[in-house]
């Protein structure tokens, strides 16, 4: 019979867990037990957080933040009068 093969792709010892795994999976832990409008609250804050973080590192205001990301969101769609005369 022959020798069974090692799929070489997962190496020889199980893939380490970080720090930064554990944490993630606490919160998400922690998070499952929240009512659903802190759930959405929460979502919400994050939005704003990520959207003053992108402002700030681009140097340009909040509402220009805003129109870049809804930009993007319509990158690769059939264009649309009307969403081009929203975001620009």
């Amino acid at each position: 019979m022959a020798p069974k093969k090692q799929n070489l792709a997962q190496g020889y010892t199980s893939p380490m867990r970080s720090v930064a795994d554990d944490l993630r999976d606490e919160l998400r832990e922690q998070e499952k037990h929240l009512p659903w409008e802190e759930r959405m609250q929460h979502v919400l804050r994050l939005g704003e957080r990520g959207l003053a973080v992108y402002a700030q590192a681009n140097g340009v205001d909040r509402e220009t933040a805003r129109r870049e990301f809804q930009r993007r969101r319509q990158a690769g769609r059939r264009p649309s009068k009307c969403m081009s005369e929203i975001i620009g």
